[in-house]
């Protein structure tokens, strides 16, 4: 059986959702949305600044764009209700465009003929909309009830598998984190205004600028017994790709920063394989770059100040790793819905 997938939004991460899912024989793209012309959505889907060139081939047609040989239509259409899922048999669609997080705008893709939508950001419903961060809480996917669901943010994805495994293991008291993050498209090459925030405007190829970000308390939508325990901020800095949480906590249990690298190196190679990793290399941002899984451990970076005082270092492909982790959510839900 094949999973049917529409996309609404072909930026960065609905292009490396496309990349990442045709790896799969039984996941099928069965349609684009976007408002930029599907010639250049072709040109932009094979060449890529960061990941490299598509291996296979990619043309432009009067339609839509063909992908070794197979056909995926595209439209342009603002209003997702109008879009044409149920004609083109779409099970599932990703919406990736950033603005329809919340549950009445991404519920348009139901009227539109879907059968689930896939937030590929934080919502603005967490009320109504369940956050899945796989590996962490996909078994808390219902599927007569979770109808729309959100794969949080790219550092909720990284932070989480850590906090999940230091809590378990150790008792996670609080903690502070924050993101040295790399680039996104929101932020302008030269300086210029910014409405909600006027550092965000300033020039990102030239400046470090704090941020802030959700995805530490989100952590607690998909591990809510860390609720009140957790926060954050961010750094945007000029690198194109792959970012890096840092984590100051307190534990609960005394313990000792070599108990702590055993604990993730254990989850990394048992029950988080494949999503959390560990590395002791002297590894840097751009060795990441392409690395499928959430989060590396680097045990190397971490520092400890006594037994119950510690500072833990994760990587992240932002783009790719999360893209990966939004392909593995439409399998997970695809799975239960007995369509592969």
């Amino acid at each position: 059986m094949t999973l049917k997938v529409g996309i609404n939004g072909f930026g960065r991460i609905g292009r490396l959702v496309l990349r990442a899912g045709l790896a799969y024989d039984n996941i099928e793209f069965v349609g684009i949305n976007d408002l930029v012309p599907a010639d250049n959505l072709a040109y932009l889907f094979k060449y890529d600044s960061t990941h490299g060139i598509y291996p296979g081939t990619v043309k432009a047609t009067a339609e839509g764009i063909e992908i070794d040989g197979k056909f995926i239509p595209c439209t342009a259409m603002r209003n997702p209700a109008e879009l044409p899922w149920g004609a083109v048999g779409a099970d599932y669609v990703v919406e990736s465009t950033g603005l329809f997080t919340g549950y009445e705008g991404a519920a348009q893709h139901l009227q539109a003929g879907a059968k689930r939508v896939v937030i590929s950001a934080p919502t603005k419903d967490a009320d109504k909309v369940k956050t899945i961060v796989v590996g962490v809480n996909d078994a808390a996917f219902d599927p007569v009830v979770d109808v729309i669901v959100s794969n949080a943010s790219c550092t909720t994805n990284c932070l989480a598998p850590v906090a999940k495994v230091l809590h378990q293991t150790f008792g996670l008291a609080e903690g502070l984190m924050t993101t040295v993050h790399s680039v996104t498209a929101t932020q302008p090459t030269v300086d210029g205004p910014s409405k909600k925030d006027w550092r965000g405007g300033r020039g990102a190829g030239q400046n470090i600028i704090p941020a802030a970000t959700g995805a530490a308390k989100a952590v607690t939508l998909v591990l809510p017994e860390l609720k009140g325990k957790l926060t954050g901020m961010a750094f945007r800095v000029p690198t194109p790709d792959v970012s890096v949480v840092d984590l100051t906590f307190k534990t609960e249990k005394a313990t000792s920063y070599d108990e702590i690298c055993a604990a993730m190196k254990a989850a990394a190679e048992g029950e988080l394989k494949g999503i959390l990793g560990y590395t002791e290399e002297a590894v840097v941002s751009s060795d990441f770059i392409g690395d499928g899984r959430s989060s590396i451990f680097d045990a190397t970076a971490g520092i400890q100040l006594n037994a119950h005082f510690f500072k833990v270092v994760a990587w992240y492909d932002n783009e790719w790793g999360y893209s990966c982790r939004v392909v593995d959510l439409l399998k997970l839900m695809a799975t239960k819905d007995g369509l592969i």
